[in-house]
């Protein structure tokens, strides 16, 4: 027999269940374009430059708007602002198709389109950060908690995109596979429909218009030191070693003209993100915010430099799982130290400067990568970018400052 308390906790837990389902349709959608777009670019072209820099193009509008974005989701609500960028992220999908099926595709047609898509979907992951706290409430779960499942689900989206783009892209060809990933999108925004939790909403102290109102940001990060200096380190990190993944592994696996191989690696790696997500809740309880840290970022560094060698498939699957494992504490520790630090009101924006910071520096190293690939090949671009990855990596663990992260100056 069903108790009233048993129901009353469902009903609390269910607007937290329908978001991580969401989530995990939003991320399927998003890891499949991101194996799909740079393959349609080698395809196209054969080049690893054109790869990279459509890449970075493609990104310039969803960099540039992540403030206005950020400020859009704090004045008119989280969950509202999420559902409409997920549609319009799938109407821009559906254009490569259309666009392929009208005229002949072509570099500069694909980036055309790619840079409606940026300015389009620039926001949708922020605007479900800053939502988390909201839920997180409702259900009665620690933001560790929260943060920890949210990264897995992140996790398992991005294990299943890549390696069912990579069947998709081998099945239906790389055009129809954009209708799959804009399904996705579309039933992210239609599950999000269904969520009824209560926003907290303080009100704003800037008047002014909404660039204005966006530049915000920046102030609230100036203030918010714990902040920056995680968003400085990641950012290092990822300068160095996203490359690897949007260019170098996709150049490497089209040339031996085998997209399963590629896809099934970044699924293994997500997948193994998964782990180190979950571990994040527990870690949390017995170490500082900064160890977990200072190991997380070692690990991933360190596991790159037998990867750039380009071993057998099972000893890359292998470093692989660990790079996945000790990548997966990193975010849900930076959103909990986001999340308690920054007022509810401001969150959208700082989450929104998150996004940018994340993306800026990949974005220029892409283009780099993807030349000095085409000029001295896969292998040894892909040391150089191990050596100096595992090089950041000691310089930001041992950085005196990353302790600051670990003080109680909750916004809570």
């Amino acid at each position: 027999m069903t108790t009233s308390s048993s129901v009353s906790s469902q009903r609390h837990l269910a607007p937290f269940v329908l978001t991580l389902v969401s989530s995990i349709f939003s991320v399927i959608a998003g890891s499949m374009i991101f194996m799909a777009f740079p393959w349609l670019a080698i395809q196209l072209t054969g080049s690893a430059t054109s790869a990279g820099l459509m890449i970075a193009i493609t990104s310039i509008p969803g960099l540039l708007m992540a403030p206005v974005i950020g400020s859009i989701i704090d004045k008119f609500g989280r969950r509202k602002v999420g559902i409409v960028i997920e549609l319009l992220t799938a109407a821009a999908t559906i254009l490569i198709p259309i666009a392929a099926g009208m005229w002949q595709m072509t570099l500069p047609l694909l980036i055309a389109i790619g840079l409606i898509r940026s300015l389009v979907s620039s926001g949708a992951h922020s605007a479900r950060k800053s939502f988390m706290p909201d839920v997180a409430r409702t259900a009665g779960l620690s933001l560790e908690r929260v943060n920890s499942i949210q990264e897995a689900t992140f996790a398992s989206g991005f294990a299943v995109g890549p390696a069912l783009a990579s069947v998709c892209i081998g099945i239906f060809g790389v055009y129809n596979t954009m209708y799959v990933i804009a399904g996705f999108g579309v039933l992210a925004a239609a599950i999000m429909l269904f969520v009824r939790v209560v926003e907290i909403v303080e009100p704003h102290e800037e008047e002014g218009n909404l660039f204005k109102f966006a530049t915000e940001g920046f102030r609230i990060l100036a203030k918010t030191p714990s902040v920056a200096i995680m968003l400085a380190g990641v950012m290092t990190l990822a300068m160095i070693y996203m490359p690897t993944e949007m260019v170098i592994l996709p150049t490497y696996y089209n040339q031996t003209k085998d997209p399963e191989a590629l896809g099934f690696l970044l699924s293994g790696m997500a997948a193994a993100t998964i782990f180190g997500a979950l571990a994040f809740e527990k870690l949390s309880k017995k170490f500082k915010y900064s160890t977990i840290f200072r190991i997380a970022i070692l690990g991933v560094a360190v596991s790159m430099l037998p990867m750039s060698l380009l071993p057998p498939y099972w000893v890359m699957i292998f470093f692989g799982f660990i790079l996945g494992v000790t990548w997966g504490p990193i975010t849900p520790l930076l959103n909990t130290v986001i999340q308690r630090k920054i007022p509810p009101s401001k969150r959208g924006r700082v989450f929104s400067l998150e996004m940018v910071i994340w993306s800026a520096g990949p974005m220029i190293s892409m283009v780099f990568a993807g030349m000095a690939v085409d000029t001295w090949g896969v292998q040894p671009v892909y040391i150089v970018a191990a050596i100096a990855t595992t090089t950041a990596g000691f310089l930001v663990t041992f950085n005196k400052r990353m302790k600051e992260i670990n003080t109680a100056d909750f916004a809570d």
